[in-house]
């Protein structure tokens, strides 16, 4: 027997059902984009090597997927070339093109070559799938969506203002309760200026940052482990376990931070955004959130699901240099993504997915012989018109084997029309959850679907 197919590991199939979930995330998603003003872009699934190397770090790059160049990849090279070259050197000759990593980088690029045609600030976003050549695990994939959105090419705090109203508009749709979680990066410096420790700003914040999920004992230890002094972990502790309404930790920090420039600018503006954010949901100022310390230089946001033990399902922040890699420094921006799989999960464990949302068909007709399907096909039209999805069973066959075809796709409705119906100008309209029929005309059925 011939071998079953099967797919690369960390890449998935998904169903009509899940897509129609999935296109549910997506739509409410893009809908709640275009509300704020922003436009979609696409860009391409690979891009050049030179575009995407050195962007991300060294891990980074040897998690990009390299498309082997077409053709005589291997003209020009001799044998013993080919034989002693490492795989780095090999990779550099035979692929000039990869697949995109994020969609944050190509944004990058696509910003600089078509700076003359955009009107600044640019409000982009963009749904696309992103590649990483990462071992598969569970919850890690090869190949996922992303959901961001950015604004360049201006420096006002309003941008931040608007991206968590977005954050807060999309899941009060999705009936998700969340927490948002928000911090900046020019406070965390200051922190770390504040127990004389500025050198070590990314292991205190890598450290601090991880508090939810190792606790305060660990994270102190890791501090320790990282040359931290005694003294400065010391003076950390009230910052970490800082509690209280956002107000009565920024008035602390303001005081702590008395002596940092670069600490109060950063207080100064989470005052500015949290006087002008008006949510449905929780906000929450959260000292320990640090997210990427080398990307980010201002707010910083992530969200947390209130009743679903997952992490993080959005994040983002300022950023102030996002085409410095391409040779058009100074451009400030500020972005959000939306993690499309964990929300998938959570609309899932909470069972919030619209009935409308991920119903396929409404209404099968029943194919009796070529006169009914005749007689079916006008109607079907007008159900169609109406903008209530129908279809009629394409084969005669027995009335058992296309009332299985109705349950397996779950319709809910079924349209019978014998020769009775038929003489009566009539369909049987048969409810598939109650079992009750009806004797209806075409535009009382119309109606009953609708």
């Amino acid at each position: 027997m011939a071998q079953k197919p099967s797919i690369p590991k960390g890449t998935r199939d998904f169903s009509p059902v899940e897509m129609a979930k999935r296109n549910y995330i997506f739509n409410t998603i893009k809908e709640v984009y275009a509300l704020y003003g922003f436009q979609q872009i696409e860009t391409p699934a690979m891009e050049n090597l030179s575009t995407l190397m050195g962007k991300y770090g060294e891990e980074g790059d040897k998690l990009l997927f390299k498309i082997l160049n077409s053709g005589d990849f291997l003209h020009g090279m001799t044998a013993e070339e080919v034989a002693t070259t490492s795989t780095g050197k090999l990779a550099a000759k035979f692929c000039e093109k990869g697949l995109r990593y994020d969609l944050t980088v190509p944004f990058a690029r696509y910003v600089v070559q078509h700076r003359e045609e955009l009107a600044l600030p640019f409000k982009r976003y963009q749904i696309q799938p992103v590649w990483r050549a990462d071992r598969p695990q569970k919850g890690r994939y090869r190949e996922f969506y992303q959901c961001d959105a950015d604004v360049v090419g201006s420096d006002s705090l309003l941008n931040e203002v608007e991206l968590m109203q977005i954050v807060d508009t999309v899941f009060t749709r999705f009936g998700v309760r969340v927490c948002i979680k928000m911090n900046n990066r020019k406070i965390l410096t200051g922190i770390a200026e504040m127990i004389g420790q500025a050198d070590k700003i990314v292991d205190i914040t890598v450290a601090m940052d991880k508090l939810d999920k190792i606790g305060l004992d660990a994270v102190n230890a890791e501090l320790a482990e990282d040359g931290v002094p005694a003294e400065a972990i010391a003076k950390l502790q009230p910052i970490i376990q800082l509690s209280g309404s956002n107000e009565e930790k920024l008035a602390t920090m303001k005081e702590v931070l008395k002596d940092s420039e670069t600490g109060l600018k950063g207080v100064e503006e989470m005052e500015y955004i949290l006087s002008k954010l008006e949510t449905k949901n929780e906000v929450e100022l959260d000292l320990t959130l640090a997210r990427g310390l080398n990307y980010y230089t201002g707010a910083i946001f992530e969200v947390k699901a209130l009743d679903v033990e997952i992490g993080s399902i959005t994040g983002g922040g300022r950023y102030d240099n996002l085409t410095g890699i391409f040779g058009m420094p100074g451009l400030s921006g500020v972005g959000i993504s939306f993690g499309a799989d964990r929300i998938f999960d959570v609309l899932n464990q909470l069972d919030l997915y619209p009935k409308e949302a991920v119903g396929g068909t409404k209404v099968l007709f029943v194919n009796f012989g070529e006169a009914e399907a005749a007689y079916c096909l006008p109607v079907l039209a007008k159900v169609r018109a109406a903008g209530i999805s129908g279809e009629i069973f394409p084969d005669a066959v027995k009335m058992k084997k296309q009332m299985s075809y109705a349950n397996a796709k779950t319709i809910p409705f079924v349209a019978l029309a014998g020769e009775s119906e038929m003489n009566e100008g009539k369909i049987n309209l048969k409810n598939m959850t109650t079992g009750e029929q009806k004797l209806v005309t075409a535009e009382e059925l119309v109606e009953e679907l609708s």
